[in-house]
């Protein structure tokens, strides 16, 4: 038997054992839904999200949300309404972000290898193009020429050191992300020359990592960083976006990240800032962290069956839809990710079963060697922290299964 990650709190069952979610029982809305797979996201556990974040961050600090996580329209939406700005990567992130409500003022675009339309839909809408090296920042910059337009435009600037404990390293060392911080001070200089509109810096080190004392490391190396370009430039940098870096619990042993330990240490940094970041304004970026928790997978047992003394749950949906679940997203060693029975939530578990998919390859394991209740064909299995690089994040195209199904709560 091989343990499952922590279910997130805030889950419960109906006297039946139904899982609930926005007070809703899973089957109901498997029916309303009218097939499964299905993902579902709680609008409440978004809104508690944000709300907990903000309890625990100073007050000066914006929150971005990194829309890559999860771009489902009616989330969006919900989302523009609960956060200070979206940060996308690519020209149709751009075009979801707009169409949700948030103000092209408060959208940065980010991102390697954007092509000249996406960046004159940036600058035609009034976004903020994250520069990701000087020869994105001529093509910008003509671009602006060209339209009549005065282009927004920071630096992403690649740190000289990464976070520490992060599942993706962002920062430190060849990266094709952004731009190394000894070439940044020369690049703003040519932006300012050529009459931009220079919006600041973007620093980026790291992401999903759990540690609130290495991402309050980070932050601290981050506005010392900060501090440096701006005296090399003489300028005041409007923004810096500190980029994100705190991730959820997936797997056994993870624990959350301490969120106010981590505002804490901010608040400190930021009382104690060098005098050249003063008048700056500052962000944090999100993504996982804000919507992971509030999403579930949902997946029918099609068969139950036997094999060299293996019992295997086959379900109707699999990698195709949770390519991170079946430890083929960046995961160097296959670990469970929370996962229960949504009818019958909260018993005793009473077998160890692996969860498989649909799919005809031995990559598509929801579930290896878990324990759980006793499930049978019609009954439905639930995939936790799946609010976050899931849907969109998956092959569903492979084999022509086809997209999931996705509800706003």
């Amino acid at each position: 038997m091989k343990p499952h990650g922590p279910i997130p709190s805030g889950f419960s069952a109906d006297a039946d054992g139904m899982l609930l979610i926005g007070g809703r029982r899973a089957d109901d809305l498997a029916k309303a839904a009218g097939d499964t797979p299905l993902f579902v996201y709680d609008g409440a556990m978004l809104a508690a999200r944000v709300a907990e974040w903000r309890r625990a961050m100073p007050a000066e600090v914006q929150l971005h949300y990194a829309m890559k996580a999860n771009p489902y329209a009616p989330l969006l939406g919900r989302m523009a309404g609960l956060v200070d700005g979206f940060d996308v990567a690519s020209g149709g992130e751009l075009a979801a972000a707009l169409a949700s409500g948030m103000s092209a003022d408060h959208i940065s675009f980010a991102g390697p290898g954007k092509r000249d339309r996406e960046l004159e839909a940036a600058i035609s809408a009034g976004a903020t193009i994250n520069l990701e090296s000087a020869g994105e920042a001529d093509r910008a910059l003509a671009i602006g020429a060209r339209l009549g337009v005065v282009p927004r435009l920071a630096v992403r600037v690649n740190p000289d050191f990464d976070l520490k404990g992060s599942g993706m390293k962002m920062g430190g060392g060849a990266k094709p992300f952004g731009v190394d911080a000894v070439a940044v001070p020369a690049l703003v200089g040519r932006l300012l020359e050529a009459g931009a509109d220079w919006r600041g810096f973007h620093i980026f080190a790291g992401s999903q990592a759990l540690d609130a004392g290495a991402i309050a490391d980070t932050q601290a190396q981050t506005l010392a960083l900060a501090a440096r370009l701006a005296a090399e430039i003489g300028r005041t940098p409007p923004l810096v976006n500190l980029g994100g870096g705190m991730g959820v619990p997936y797997f056994p042993g993870d624990t959350a990240v301490d969120a106010v330990a981590v505002g804490r240490a901010l608040g400190d940094a930021l009382a104690a800032r060098d005098r050249r970041l003063a008048d700056s304004r500052f962000a944090m970026e999100l993504g996982r962290w804000l919507v992971a928790e509030a999403g579930v997978y949902l997946t029918r047992v099609v068969d139950r069956k036997t094999s060299h003394g293996e019992t295997f749950l086959v379900t109707d949906g699999g990698l195709h839809h949770q390519l991170a679940a079946s430890g083929n997203f960046g995961t160097v060693i296959r670990r469970n990710y929370p996962i229960a029975v949504a009818n019958r939530f909260g018993a005793e578990p009473s077998e160890t079963v692996s969860v498989v998919g649909c799919l005809c390859t031995p990559l598509d394991r929801l579930g290896d060697q878990v324990a759980l209740p006793y499930a049978d064909v019609h009954d439905l299995v639930v995939i936790f922290q799946a609010g976050a690089y899931g849907a969109t994040a998956s092959p569903s195209a492979f084999l022509g299964q086809g997209r999931a199904q996705e509800m706003l709560v």
